[in-house]
């Protein structure tokens, strides 16, 4: 899989930044990358937007303070999504509700709660997709929509998170080595 324009790199950048993790390490580079491709397998069957996708992906988890316990970084997440909306046309581009979803999805992703939006959902379902990383196993209950409760959905998603894979077009279209 490559990723097409629009470029994502200055963002990943600007995230990397101030990313106080290891960009490696549990809740970085790989897992967002992961998250990403979870949510555009899910979008077809869920209607999702692609685009807030790939953005949720990188700012999900872009303020986490700690590899374990650390409630507020979603919230952190959506606060550095508005700081660089003003900077990066990515972010500036997209319409307020737009916007307004995409920050939904990073501050409340770690709620137990199901939405109705269809892009809010594919992205909560993208990232608790990739919970086997951490020795979690993906509970259907807390599953937003039906594509990702699909078994075969979860076993694919479990055996790349469980293995720590990596997709190589992080390299070209994150430039991230």
């Amino acid at each position: 899989m490559t990723l097409m324009a629009p470029d994502y790199r200055p963002l990943v950048r600007a995230v990397l930044d101030g990313y106080a993790l290891d960009p490696w390490g549990t809740h970085g580079l790989a897992h967002w990358a992961r998250v990403l491709e979870n949510g555009l397998r899910l979008a077809d069957a869920t209607g999702a937007d692609p685009t807030l996708i790939c953005l949720f992906a990188i700012l999900h988890d872009s303020r986490r303070l700690s590899e374990h316990r650390d409630p507020d970084h979603g919230l952190r997440g959506a606060q550095l999504a508005a700081f660089l909306r003003t900077g990066l046309p990515i972010l500036s581009a997209l319409p307020d509700p737009d916007f307004d979803r995409l920050s939904t999805a990073c501050a409340r992703h770690t709620d137990t709660d199901l939405h109705d939006d269809p892009t809010i959902r594919t992205c909560w379902d993208a990232d608790r997709l990739d919970l086997p990383r951490v020795g979690k196993t993906i509970q259907t209950r807390f599953l937003n929509s039906g594509a990702a409760r699909e078994s075969e959905t979860i076993t694919w998603a479990t055996r790349r998170s469980e293995s720590g894979y990596t997709p190589d077009w992080i390299k070209t279209d994150w430039g991230c080595e």
